[in-house]
């Protein structure tokens, strides 16, 4: 099981749905994940996964790359159609952007340093430096452009929430910055 660990996610079926098992969550908060199988012609099952998911939420990247690792083990067998949704975790988060990590400390107060640590160690196992320089701020301007990105392609929306997860949450980047 590539998903089998305590996440905020959630799995929501909105018809029977015949899906791997590694679909199964049982922490539901943040990200939620929308699967439905259906025939196609190559012969192989295509599930559709529809994602509702915020750019600044660490959780939402951890399950989108354990998602990409699940999806890479069963292509042989399904394939995969990925659309991804908004979800604001503050939407009233100011536009102009404020300090990640002050934001964060002010939000989670004395378990601002454990959260940090947890996530860090979390993003170490994915191969990844988990960065909290940056600003943190508003989400709207980057789910319009993953909005953009799906009416080119659900390829190229899939591929550009990895782009803005990563510059989130490994460069520094600001998801608000036009």
């Amino acid at each position: 099981m590539f998903l089998n660990y305590p996440l905020p996610m959630r799995l929501v079926a909105l018809q029977k749905v015949t899906a791997p098992s590694f679909f199964q969550f049982k922490d539901r908060r943040y990200l939620s994940i929308m699967a439905e199988s259906v025939s196609n012609n190559t012969g192989k099952k295509l599930i559709r996964i529809d994602v509702s998911s915020d750019t600044v939420c660490p959780w939402c990247f951890v399950g989108k790359r354990n998602l990409d690792k699940a999806i890479a083990a069963s292509k042989d067998r399904f394939d995969f159609e990925i659309n991804w949704h908004p979800f604001f975790l503050n939407p009233s988060a100011p536009k102009e952007g404020v300090n990640k990590l002050d934001f964060y400390r002010e939000k989670f107060g004395s378990r601002a340093e454990g959260i940090l640590a947890r996530m860090t160690e979390i993003f170490k196992g994915l191969g990844l430096e988990y960065n909290m320089s940056g600003l943190t701020g508003n989400t709207l301007d980057s789910h319009r452009l993953i909005n953009f990105a799906g009416q080119q392609g659900l390829d190229k929306q899939h591929k550009l929430a990895e782009e803005l997860f990563l510059g989130y949450f490994t460069q520094a980047k600001y998801v608000g910055d036009r």
